[in-house]
């Protein structure tokens, strides 16, 4: 079977971006949050998280610790209580205090809007960037792939089986494919698509509007 071109993917990168678009239209971000900061932090608890439990406990957090200066001067102890219905609670509280404390110290209390300062924050990675650059201060400089991007991303054959497992290069596989102007909308497009018809364990292919141009559909 001869390889498939980049061009044949590009082409159907775009179809699927156009597609959800119409679908979907311009999607807001699923976290709450009023400021840079607070959705730093909101993507932050969100890893192996969901966005709803995530929005649970962000009104009581924000109101005890509403800035980075606040923050910054959080114990472990208290932090860590109010986001202890959370995955991974421990270390998160410990990156939320840090991260804090960083930007509080380096940044003059502002959320840096550049993504080489954005990684350098504690708990906060490239898909972490992605989102605060995109949704808080309307630069976009990448895709974020979570696991929902991911999934989709391999099932339409966009990105080589053996990134599946590794969502950074994933990600410059679908930067490499899709002209600039698709970035924006590709996250929270391809999260509501996943969330109501691309399910990791049971896809509903008779359902989706990518149906006849997904290389792993199964209909009929």
């Amino acid at each position: 079977m001869p390889r498939e071109t980049n061009a044949a993917k590009r082409e159907r990168a775009i179809e699927t971006c156009r597609r959800l678009n119409e679908r979907y239209g311009p999607v807001e971000c699923f976290l709450d949050h009023e400021t840079p900061f607070r959705l730093v932090i909101a993507v932050l608890l969100s890893a192996q998280t969901t966005d709803a439990q995530v929005n649970k406990v962000t009104p009581e957090l924000f109101r005890r610790w509403p800035t980075p200066e606040a923050m910054a001067g959080a114990t472990y102890e208290e932090l860590s209580g109010v986001i202890k219905s959370l995955g991974f609670y421990k270390t998160k509280a410990k990156h939320c205090i840090e991260c804090a404390q960083m930007i509080v110290a380096d940044y003059g209390g502002v959320v840096p809007a550049d993504m080489k300062e954005l990684v350098k924050l504690p708990g906060v990675g490239r898909k972490t960037a992605n989102i605060v650059l995109n949704v808080g201060y309307g630069i976009v400089d990448g895709i974020a792939v979570d696991t929902h991007v991911n999934r989709i991303a391999h099932r339409l054959k966009l990105s080589p089986k053996t990134h599946e497992k590794e969502p950074l290069k994933t990600e410059q596989d679908l930067l490499k494919i899709l002209p600039r102007e698709y970035w924006n909308d590709v996250n929270h497009q391809w999260i509501m698509l996943g969330r109501e018809i691309c399910d990791a364990r049971k896809p509903l292919c008779g359902e989706c509007p990518l149906a006849d141009i997904c290389p792993s559909a199964k209909v009929g």
